[in-house]
């Protein structure tokens, strides 16, 4: 295992992401972490609900390439044209 030199040092929201997952848009489930922010690997839209949000909203035409910095707790499938989405946490 790599020496961390950041390793005891506390994470914040701000601070780069320690672990990153493929995201698989889904209309009834959440993320199994919330997020530091999404990398949109091939762009379009994106629906989101926000960690402390109650409905959610869309992010169009998101570029290829884009990190959009949310705290997500779920992305949708349903308006969801965007792939390749990596969660950043």
């Amino acid at each position: 295992m790599p020496t961390d030199s950041f390793s005891t040092t506390s994470d914040s929201p701000i601070a780069p992401a320690q672990d990153c997952f493929n995201i698989i848009p889904d209309d009834n489930g959440e993320l199994a972490k919330v997020t530091k922010a999404l990398y949109i690997g091939t762009g379009g839209d994106v629906v989101v609900r926000a960690s402390r949000a109650d409905t959610d909203v869309v992010f169009r035409n998101v570029p290829s390439g884009y990190i959009l910095d949310i705290r997500a707790s779920a992305v949708r499938a349903n308006g969801t044209t965007a792939t390749d989405l990596i969660g950043l946490a």
